[in-house]
């Protein structure tokens, strides 16, 4: 695995100036493991803050980041002092921290998380430094905190715990289990939660891993209670023999992982938060009758849990898309693929055109595909094929058609502004929907008879 050359510059250059770089963190780890490194940290040892700016301003503009504990950004990389910190406060922001170009490497590796992140690398003498034995835990599989006492000065590390166990496979140790145990959740802001969250569902190849150590840890108790309300929720053994909706839901995540292909990071979360989201109605709809489970409308019971989810770990736009409504609007409507393809007599185009309006159906499709295949079992999910292929034929798979006309087309023709605009639109909109118009001049006619019957008081809608 090649250095970047930016890295061995800016290395030799702090060693001609008496100190020493060493890259540390992940990408030390992944490349342990075998897997291709991504973004590099160096940090430097034995040069005072402003002369190791200086120094790297030979290399570029430089950017600092912080006050006490110096970060430079130059082309791209991270240059920093080791740090020392001391919990001054509860919070992510209650550390003082100050950056310290004296300190050992077994002091600056002390404040590291996990042991599997606390390894350096030394780019130009390719020497590994692992003084809390990191290496030998990624081979045990093994994710052990590097110090118990500095560990609890941030409660992120508990989950930052489930994101690594879930990416890496790796198990925790008794010590450390215990630790994350013991540690306060409710100082850690909904950011915060969110972006290890979003490392589990779209980095783990199997998010269940991680999930089901989130139970395991009482995260889910403290932090989730819709979750939580889905452990023990049983399900009809027919249709879901893998157990109760927790399990199911852990199932459907992994699946629901497998099926990112394709897509770009919004609609990925679309995916990962629908697999958590989509059973919430569960908990509160299921009954026993006529000696079955069932869940009836727990769809539409699912979007206030979900919305209340979704509050917690502030989901709203990502990237400019509505992540927080495609995810409400599959939670909503994720039986609906299986549904249309099962209807005793067909479900005409309206159908797809409307429900289009309300979600995207090639995500509602895939995930119900993910939703299908997250059991154990043997069970036909061919309906989302044919129900995708439907929308697609309609072009409506990712949005519901555009209107044929709009406002200046009802006003063109003498009606004047107001709320009979809107109806009159509505109105057409609807048999643009049922396929009953389908160019902008049929579409024009029959606005012009909706007018006229309705100054007759004529009533009808067909056209």
């Amino acid at each position: 695995m090649s250095t970047p050359d930016l890295v061995l510059d800016v290395a030799r250059a702090v060693r001609d100036a008496g100190g020493r770089a060493l890259i540390t963190g992940g990408w030390v780890r992944d490349r342990a493991l075998g897997l291709a490194p991504k973004d590099v940290d160096l940090e430097v040892f034995g040069i005072p803050a402003p002369h190791l700016r200086t120094l790297l301003e030979g290399f570029g503009r430089v950017d600092a980041v912080g006050e006490s504990f110096t970060v430079y950004k130059v082309g791209g990389l991270d240059v920093s002092l080791p740090r020392r910190e001391s919990k001054t406060g509860r919070g992510h922001k209650g550390f003082t921290v100050e950056g310290d170009p004296s300190l050992s490497l077994m002091e600056a590796a002390r404040r590291r998380d996990f042991t599997i992140n606390a390894m350096s690398w030394d780019p130009l003498s390719g020497e590994t430094i692992d003084p809390f034995h990191g290496a030998a835990d990624l081979h045990s599989r093994t994710l052990r905190a590097v110090d118990a006492g500095t560990f609890a000065d941030d409660s992120l590390r508990v989950l930052r715990a489930l994101q690594f166990a879930a990416r890496f496979e790796l198990t925790l140790d008794p010590a450390t289990t215990a630790l994350c145990r013991s540690l306060p959740l409710d100082d850690l802001p909904a950011e915060r939660i969110w972006g290890e969250v979003e490392k589990l569902l779209l980095r783990a190849t199997r998010p269940s891993l991680g999930l089901a150590l989130a139970l395991d840890l009482g995260v889910v108790d403290c932090l989730w209670p819709e979750l939580k309300a889905l452990v023990g929720c049983e399900q009809e053994y027919e249709w879901h023999p893998e157990g109760d909706v927790w399990i199911h839901t852990l199932m459907v995540a992994d699946e629901a992982r497998r099926r990112l292909d394709g897509l770009d990071h919004p609609r990925s979360v679309v995916m990962m938060l629908s697999a958590l989201c989509h059973d919430m109605g569960k908990p509160a709809t299921t009954r026993f009758e006529d000696g079955r489970i069932r869940s009836k409308g727990h769809e539409e019971a699912g979007v206030v849990p979900a919305t209340t989810f979704l509050d917690r770990l502030n989901i709203h736009t990502i990237g400019g898309y509505d992540v927080r409504h495609t995810v409400l609007g599959i939670v909503a409507h994720h039986l609906k693929p299986t549904m249309f393809f099962k209807a005793p007599t067909s479900v005409g185009d309206g159908a797809f055109r409307r429900l289009a309006q309300k979600v995207n159906l090639e995500l509602l499709a895939r995930f119900a595909k993910a939703d299908c295949h997250g059991r154990t079992g043997t069970f036909a999910c061919d309906a989302m094929d044919w129900f995708l292929e439907r929308a697609r034929l309609l072009g409506v798979e990712h949005q519901p058609p555009a209107p044929l006309l709009l406002g200046r087309h009802v006003l063109a023709l003498g009606v004047p502004p107001g709320p009979r605009v809107g109806a009159l639109l509505a109105q057409l909109y609807d048999l643009q929907l049922d396929g009953k118009i389908t160019t902008p001049e049929a579409a024009l006619e029959a606005l012009a008879k909706a007018i006229h019957d309705g100054d007759t008081g004529n009533t009808r809608t067909d056209a």
